[in-house]
């Protein structure tokens, strides 16, 4: 199973943090904020790797990140996104990578305190389709909501929705069999002109292949001001190192 950290855009929501460098080599705490979803993916057992970036500042993941040697890696793979064409257009880029295997995908700002090994094993053994990690929250309103049936079979997703569903947060870790380039390739482009996750994921659903698991632990992005400082403050009360927990 493939490993694949989305960690390209602008990052206009922390500027002018993000005029100098990618806002995925800002510090959370102790560590660039990129080693988070890298360790979050080691720590589950997946060490063929590859990270979508762009921009101008791409060629400094090389430079901090080299071949992966210092999480336990053989090789790190790297490819790059030109402009913000959404983050479906990003796995996208991935396919000759992922080839005929699964992939678990972590957007570059998502900070979990616990780890993915449970769902990912989960996932492996999973016949097809795909797996999306959940969150509950006191604000779902905020966020994409799924519905979710007994068995963890996601019924819908719903944006940011006035009157949700349930409490549980769709966060920035989602697992796919290798059909998710067909779905990538034959997606329109959203009103805001960029190819979105959350049409690949219904596409799931509506094939009724989509599985669910709620992630325990804390969890936050770190793409604005207030949650790159929450991410500071929840990593630094405990959460700091992801392989040891």
């Amino acid at each position: 199973m493939k490993g694949v950290i989305l960690a390209g855009g602008y990052g206009t929501r922390l500027s002018p943090l993000t005029k100098v460098t990618n806002k995925h080599l800002l510090p959370v705490f102790d560590k660039p904020m990129i080693y988070y979803p890298i360790e979050c993916l080691v720590n589950a057992g997946i060490k063929d790797i590859m990270i979508v970036t762009g921009g101008n500042k791409a060629g400094d993941f090389l430079e901090l990140l080299g071949n992966g040697k210092d999480f336990g890696l053989q090789e790190l793979h790297y490819t790059y996104q030109e402009g913000a064409g959404g983050i479906a257009e990003a796995l996208g880029l991935t396919k000759d990578f992922v080839d005929n295997d699964k992939v678990v995908v972590i957007l570059g700002d998502n900070i979990i305190e616990g780890n993915i090994r449970k769902a990912a094993g989960d996932f492996f053994t999973q016949k097809e389709g795909a797996k999306i990690l959940l969150k509950e929250v006191s604000d779902p309103e905020r966020f994409g909501v799924a519905e979710v049936d007994d068995q963890g079979n996601v019924l819908s997703i719903a944006e940011k929705p006035e009157n949700p569903k349930s409490n549980y947060a769709v966060i920035g870790i989602y697992m796919f069999d290798n059909k998710v380039f067909e779905i990538i390739s034959n997606l329109k482009p959203s009103g805001r002109g960029e190819l979105e996750i959350t049409d690949v994921n219904n596409a799931y659903i509506e094939q009724g292949n989509m599985t669910s698991e709620v992630l325990h632990g804390w969890w936050t992005d770190a793409g604005t001001m207030e949650s790159l400082q929450r991410a500071n403050s929840l990593v630094s009360d405990g959460g700091a190192n992801l392989l040891d927990i």
